[in-house]
């Protein structure tokens, strides 16, 4: 189980970061018109993929990953540790800032009162996602870092 759980998890990263990408160039763009934009559809993309892989990290962090339970089973000794401190702090904060700033980025796009106050809103909130979810990920050659595809 927790194979699959962690496959799924590295593969469903790269379509969350493909649709955080492409709801910050779509609100670079200015394609914002309308509720049905090319924007509010990679935005939805976007925020779904990031629950999706918020479930299955948690399922991991919680229960699944023998790394978490040995981590959090001595965590001021994982936090003197560059790879140990990056999954147990760096990584679920970075993240968890990513689902967030998805979510609220949505909900003011939507809100927004004209195509003007929808872009900012979507550039800056998807913007710093997919910043923050650059900043997150386990990248091969940092500490803890992982391979970019699992099979």
């Amino acid at each position: 189980m927790y194979s699959l759980v962690l496959t799924l998890h590295s593969w469903i990263r790269w379509i969350a970061l493909v649709s955080g990408v492409g709801a910050t160039l779509a609100a670079v763009r200015g394609k914002v018109e309308g509720e049905r934009s090319i924007a509010d559809r990679w935005a939805m993309s976007a925020m779904m993929a990031l629950d999706i892989q918020m479930l299955l990290g948690l399922i991991l962090y919680l229960g699944l990953s023998p790394n978490m339970a040995e981590i959090l089973n001595h965590f001021g000794e994982s936090m003197r540790r560059a790879d140990t401190r990056f999954w147990a702090v760096e990584h679920i904060s970075t993240m968890i800032g990513a689902v967030a700033l998805s979510h609220v980025g949505r909900v003011l796009a939507r809100k927004a009162p004209n195509a003007a106050a929808k872009r900012t809103r979507l550039l800056i909130t998807f913007g710093l996602a997919t910043v923050l979810m650059l900043l997150g990920m386990p990248w091969p050659g940092r500490p803890g870092g992982r391979p970019l595809f699992r099979l």
